[in-house]
């Protein structure tokens, strides 16, 4: 059974999507749900032993949504 890590708290619903659909589309195990601390907020999160792998596609996704 795996073990699922937050590894990041988007600020929208839509850019939780774009992760989501993006770690996935790289063929990654990815889940999301609604920040229980905040509304607007919602948490992705991934198996732990995928961890450093997706740490590094987070990564470029960010950096290519920011510019």
């Amino acid at each position: 059974m795996a073990v699922w890590t937050v590894i990041y708290i988007a600020a929208s619903k839509r850019l939780a999507d774009k992760i989501c659909e993006t770690l996935s589309a790289e063929g990654f195990l990815v889940k999301q749900r609604q920040a229980s601390t905040a509304k607007q907020q919602f948490e992705i999160l991934v198996p732990e032993s995928e961890l450093d792998d997706v740490r590094d596609m987070l990564n470029d996704i960010l950096h290519s949504s920011l510019s």
